[in-house]
């Protein structure tokens, strides 16, 4: 009796689908035919897209809702080149994410030279591994990729599929599957001078970062900060794991000088700083050494092992953080802290530097946005000045309600990842913030919006201005060349797409059109125009 057999690319797409994907997204060329077909067989639905860059995006934004590694499928050489940007992001922004490249066969690559080149070499640097499957190696590879991506800290990992390979016929065999590693917790005479330090201090700061997003951490977290009366500043991917309308939230930080005027003297006054799931890669350089651990006594509960110098910590403990988190405060009494209210002072202080109230202007739009849009919002932000602004003033709820690139900072990803987004999530509200140059870079995908029927908001701040570079341009009293460009109607280019499109240029516009759309069945573009120095002394 024959024994039943697959393809390598279908034990690949499998393994995929074992691991809760559900969404590729790429562009298709020969080399990959074979992939997409197996992927879709796989019970993975393949979405054609207008760029392999904004494709990883699409697929980030699945992810940041379904929590399954993203896939980006991409043809050989310039495919595969043009989803550099978002594997980068990928990496700095800590998102797990399998991209699978189509290739010729090593024999063919001999001889062969058109659009050949080497995927490893470029893909390398910018993500966890890399990996070239094999027929007989298939289920192995794919499951070493998976569980790559997803270990702490996540990332993307690149597997290039040779043509021949991907058709290559396996015969099934026993799948190698790693176990499962258990959670651990910190233990001994670290963690006994970690408690004694919790115990001791009057007035402690936690600044907690990305890595929290990985598990269940938040109710660990909330339990946490408010026995010891810990007032927290977190990382703008971190916005949320605690209700920001929480009294002890002293909102986020990571780009913002004015807000770090307020944050980083608190920082400094604090007598033990808890750094929880803490990844510096968003941070400014402001936040380098923003403690001195000569003179205030810090533990970093991380991820993995400090090899980024932005700071130095008294005790590290390289654990799982909630585990870490529940150890600490194991049967330690409640207390208050901070006898002289700083961390009241700072919160009203950052209020007023953020206020909401302007007529018209970015900070406007945004207030109107966050005023008008359900609690339940999915936002996403493009980076720019308006990204800044947005970060210190949008209010989330819960984990990844706000989502953007702010490791990389890459600009066209807001448009992408909120067609992901609403794609995984389609009876949530979902909003995207782009700035006017950075939705240019992606207009095309609002084709793809249509196509999915994902009734997305895109508001877009137009002030025909790459506005926070032509800040910094006047700042340095430079003559202003090269950040300027014609004022285009995006309204209308939504209504071109299949889409709705409105401009607007008071509250009361926005606020109808926002309304409108929120009922909308189709995607809107609220084309909101503004001044192009309404950032000045605003972030």
């Amino acid at each position: 009796m024959t024994s039943p057999t697959l393809r390598a690319a279908d034990v690949l797409a499998k393994r995929l689908y074992e691991a809760g994907c559900r969404h590729a997204f790429g562009m298709p060329g020969g080399e990959v035919l074979t992939l997409v077909d197996a992927l879709e067989a796989a019970g993975i639905r393949f979405t054609l897209v207008k760029h392999e860059n904004a494709a990883g995006f699409i697929a980030e934004g699945v992810h940041h809702q379904d929590g399954a590694p993203a896939i980006l499928v991409a043809t050989i050489g310039p495919g595969a080149m043009n989803g550099v940007n978002v594997v980068a992001n990928a990496h700095q922004d800590r998102v797990p994410m399998i991209v699978l490249t189509g290739c010729v066969d090593a024999d063919e690559a001999l001889t062969y030279t058109h659009q050949v080149l080497d995927h490893a070499a470029v893909f390398t640097p910018i993500t966890k591994a890399s990996f070239r499957l094999t027929a007989t190696g298939a289920d192995t590879i794919a499951d070493k990729a998976i569980n790559c991506a997803t270990d702490p800290r996540p990332g993307p990992v690149h597997v290039d599929v040779p043509i021949s390979v991907a058709d290559a016929v396996v015969p099934l065999s026993r799948p190698r599957r790693r176990c499962p590693a258990s959670a651990t917790a910190p233990a001994g005479a670290d963690l006994a001078l970690a408690r004694d330090w919790l115990v001791q201090a009057e007035r402690p700061l936690a600044v907690i970062g990305l890595d929290v997003l990985d598990g269940d951490t938040g109710c660990v977290l909330r339990a946490f900060v408010e026995h010891f009366d810990i007032p927290f500043v977190t990382t703008y991917k971190a916005k949320g794991v605690i209700a920001e309308t929480h009294p002890l939230c002293l909102g986020a930080a990571g780009l913002s000088p004015l807000a770090d005027s307020h944050l980083l003297p608190l920082v400094r006054q604090a007598d033990l700083i808890v750094a929880i799931g803490y990844d510096p890669i968003e941070m400014r350089p402001g936040w380098r050494d923003a403690w001195d651990v000569d003179l205030q006594k810090v533990v970093d509960i991380a991820a993995v092992a400090n090899t980024h110098y932005m700071h130095q910590a008294s005790l590290e403990i390289i654990a799982d953080i909630p585990a870490t988190v529940e150890a600490l405060a194991h049967g330690l009494k409640a207390r208050k802290n901070w006898p002289e209210g700083q961390p009241d002072a700072t919160r009203n202080a950052l209020r007023s530097a953020f206020p909401t109230e302007d007529d018209w202007g970015p900070a406007a739009v945004i207030a109107e946005a966050r005023d008008v849009l359900p609690e339940q919002t999915l936002a996403t932000v493009d980076s720019g000045a308006h990204r800044i602004l947005l970060s210190q003033m949008w209010t989330c709820m819960a984990p990844r309600d706000l989502v953007q690139s702010s490791g990389l900072c890459t600009m066209g990803c807001a448009v992408p990842l909120a067609i992901g987004r609403k794609l995984a999530a389609p009876d949530r509200p979902v909003v995207c913030f782009s700035g006017d140059a950075g939705f240019l870079m992606v207009a095309g995908e609002l084709s793809t919006a249509a196509e999915l029927g994902t009734a997305v908001i895109f508001v877009v701040f137009v002030d025909a201005s790459l506005a926070l570079i032509e800040l910094k341009q006047r700042q340095r009293q430079m003559a202003n060349k090269g950040v300027d460009f014609g004022r285009h109607d995006f309204a209308a280019i939504g209504r071109a797409f299949g889409g709705n499109g409105v401009r607007v240029r008071s509250r009361e516009e926005l606020r109808i059109a926002l309304e409108q759309a929120l009922t909308a069945d189709r995607f809107t573009v609220i084309a909101a125009e503004i001044d192009a120095q309404g950032y000045d002394g605003r972030i």
